[in-house]
């Protein structure tokens, strides 16, 4: 086979979870992802929201036999020796759609090749094929040692859980609900003093609530600081629910930046500076609270961008007075104060 040879890596990625502005739910999923010369496979694709089947939160015994089927250590799930390399978020049903390749060995190297998107046992090519995509050559030295590293606990596992520090308790059970609802685990407390370090360890990030004073602040970082948890700190904008999951679902995404589709926000002016890195949808929320402290959510724009800078006119209503803006990808989430 005449491929040429494209490098083979992993890396961390995520399905952000979120609190829609229609009301729906959005499931929060870790995964890894696939990183083909550099870059994210999907993003190679088109814009999917999908996830690979390395997904952090199965039983490790499905975990394991996924890493192994890409070894080709057990026969393709597929007819045709394909494999699935992304598939739903929600569920594992075919019908829903997957991409799926071939894998195949050609002496020591693997092949990927024959991407198809597929919804149901066989595929077909000619009009579902992701022509010009692959085939992908790739060494077996660093194909191996890339999800070898999957089995021998060479990745710390995602912490998805979430400790809520504020004054309002109806609104930080609000939040615990809703990020439980999403696959994030949350637990409200005023006070970590005396916590074991065992347990400080389950906790990703810290959310503040805006009544929290920086002593109180301070207090809960050396807690941390001193049992050696690194957790990410959240400062709560506003007590507005969804803007809470969408700040508190920026600070979980363990991506490395340099492989994220969204990549900047800035809000000011009336208008939203977006940057994405491939082209993809993008999804801009603005949210603001009124001077009788009542909340109002508009959905500002939903369009797919070209990769590059963006800017984009906000309604003048709709980021009135105190406001924010939240932008969204079916893989990262962006948050930012409206600057007058």
């Amino acid at each position: 086979m005449s491929a040429e040879y494209a490098t083979f890596g992993l890396a961390p990625a995520m399905r952000a979870g979120g609190v829609l502005a229609n009301g729906n739910y959005q499931v929060h999923r870790d995964f890894v992802d696939f990183i083909v010369d550099g870059r994210p496979l999907l993003f190679q694709l088109s814009d999917l929201d999908a996830v690979s089947p390395l997904a952090s939160d199965v039983p490790p015994a499905i975990f394991t036999a996924q890493v192994r089927s890409l070894l080709l250590e057990a026969e393709a799930p597929l007819p045709g020796g394909r494999y699935v390399i992304y598939g739903c978020p929600d569920c594992e049903d075919l019908a829903c759609g997957a991409v799926t390749a071939v894998i195949g060995k050609d002496d020591d190297d693997y092949i990927w090749q024959d991407f198809a998107w597929q919804t149901e046992e066989h595929a077909d090519l000619e009009l579902n094929g992701y022509h010009g995509i692959g085939p992908f050559r790739f060494r077996g030295a660093e194909y191996r040692a890339a999800l070898g590293s999957l089995l021998d606990g060479g990745s710390e596992a995602p912490r998805r859980r979430v400790l809520l520090i504020g004054a309002r308790v109806a609104l930080l059970a609000k939040l615990a609900a809703a990020l439980r609802t999403i696959g994030i685990g949350a637990d409200i407390t005023h006070d970590v003093g005396g916590v074991p370090a065992d347990e400080l360890r389950a906790y990703g990030a810290v959310a503040f609530g805006r009544a929290i004073g920086e002593e109180q602040r301070a207090a809960v970082r050396r807690v941390f600081a001193d049992a050696g948890v690194e957790v990410a700190y959240v400062d709560g904008l506003a007590p507005i629910v969804p803007l809470l999951v969408a700040q508190i679902e920026h600070a979980l995404d363990r991506s490395p930046v340099e492989q994220r589709r969204l990549t900047g926000l800035v809000a000011a002016d009336g208008a939203a500076g977006v940057e994405v890195t491939s082209p993809c949808r993008v999804r801009l929320t603005a949210y603001r609270v009124d001077r009788l402290y009542r909340t109002h959510e508009h959905e500002v724009f939903d369009g797919v961008l070209e990769a590059g800078r963006h800017r984009i006119a906000l309604d003048a209503k709709a980021v009135k007075g105190e406001s924010f803006v939240v932008a969204r990808t079916s893989g990262s989430v962006l948050v930012e104060s409206m600057a007058r």
